[in-house]
């Protein structure tokens, strides 16, 4: 599954982009990949995170699935401090809402993803994980009194759920879809927003390097499944040569890598830009489990995933003056 951020959170969060908000930003040496090829790999190492959640489940189980790819994600986002030189924040309290941040921005959605997979395919389970702008619409304008709502953003929210009732076939009874997986996937993308918003409540603008608060998150979400992994899910007893690459390619690239791309494309073209790739993640889902695992596709689920898609759209448009 892809580690989605909210992109007002990222900026909240990182002292680089409010220290440009505030004075002209230096002369800066040009980026060795142009922004564009970055956002078309992080577009597809999110896509075909599905597809390696659904082979790593055909080894391991879920939590250990999740666990694995939070060992990975984290390394390369310890190496990627080191490089720099950045230290873990500081601070109990710091930490403490760092924890609550872990568990709903990974621990959970990753875990209910990887679950929900079980019994239902990564194409559906992509298509649910773009309904989290629908969610977090829904979820700020009860929680976040700034965000007002406006025509145009609930009709996004009523045409976007509408979408979803297209791809679970409502009018069919749900004929053919498991219930209890379906249930997770949409769980979990109701997860990160819960997660951002509490970001954008407790941790925004505190003036630490995004890459420590991340790192620091990662590794809290971490400890969290390798406590309850034992627990729940015991130690594996056979490896499962092509189930481990999927969660180490899962990890690495689609945690650690993909956050730190994320994060440079929010930094150089904008958050607006950056968020765009939500659009990309479950068209690139539904090819690469139709085409390389074979799942079937009925004609309901790229005509809602287009209206979940469109819905969301319509609700990240904003006011003239919006940040």
């Amino acid at each position: 599954m892809s580690y989605e951020v909210d992109s007002r959170i990222v900026e909240g969060m990182s002292t680089v982009t409010a220290s440009r908000t505030q004075s002209p930003a230096p002369a800066r040496p040009r980026a060795r990949l142009d922004w564009r090829l970055r956002f078309g790999a992080l577009s597809l190492v999110w896509g075909f995170s599905f597809l390696l959640i659904k082979v790593a489940t055909g080894g391991y189980a879920p939590f250990q699935v999740t666990l694995g790819r939070l060992v990975f994600g984290t390394a390369v986002l310890g190496a990627a401090m080191a490089l720099k030189r950045e230290r873990l924040p500081r601070g109990a309290r710091l930490w403490g809402h760092m924890t609550v941040a872990a568990f709903f921005l990974n621990a959970l959605p990753f875990s209910l993803f990887a679950y929900s997979e079980l019994t239902i395919p990564s194409t559906l389970a992509g298509i649910c994980n773009a309904t989290s702008p629908l969610w977090g619409m829904a979820l700020s304008l009860v929680a976040l009194s700034e965000d007002r709502p406006t025509r145009v953003r609930v009709a996004g929210l009523g045409l976007g759920f509408l979408g979803v009732l297209t791809v679970l076939g409502a009018w069919q009874g749900f004929h053919g879809l498991d219930a209890t997986g379906t249930a997770m996937a949409l769980l979990a993308s109701l997860s990160y927003p819960v997660g951002w918003i509490y970001v954008r409540r407790t941790l925004a603008g505190t003036g630490r390097s995004h890459l420590s608060m991340t790192g620091a998150q990662l590794l809290l979400a971490t400890l969290q499944l390798a406590v309850v992994t034992p627990v729940f899910a015991g130690f594996p007893t056979h490896v499962h040569l092509v189930p481990l690459l999927a969660i180490g390619a899962l990890g690495a690239l689609g945690t650690g890598l993909a956050v730190l791309i994320q994060y440079g494309l929010v930094a150089e073209v904008g958050p607006t830009t950056a968020q765009m790739v939500t659009y990309f993640i479950p068209v690139i889902a539904t090819a690469a489990g139709v085409a390389i695992l074979g799942e079937s596709l009925r004609w309901t689920t790229p005509v809602g995933a287009v209206i979940v898609l469109a819905g969301a759209a319509l609700t990240q448009v904003r006011r003239r003056g919006e940040a």
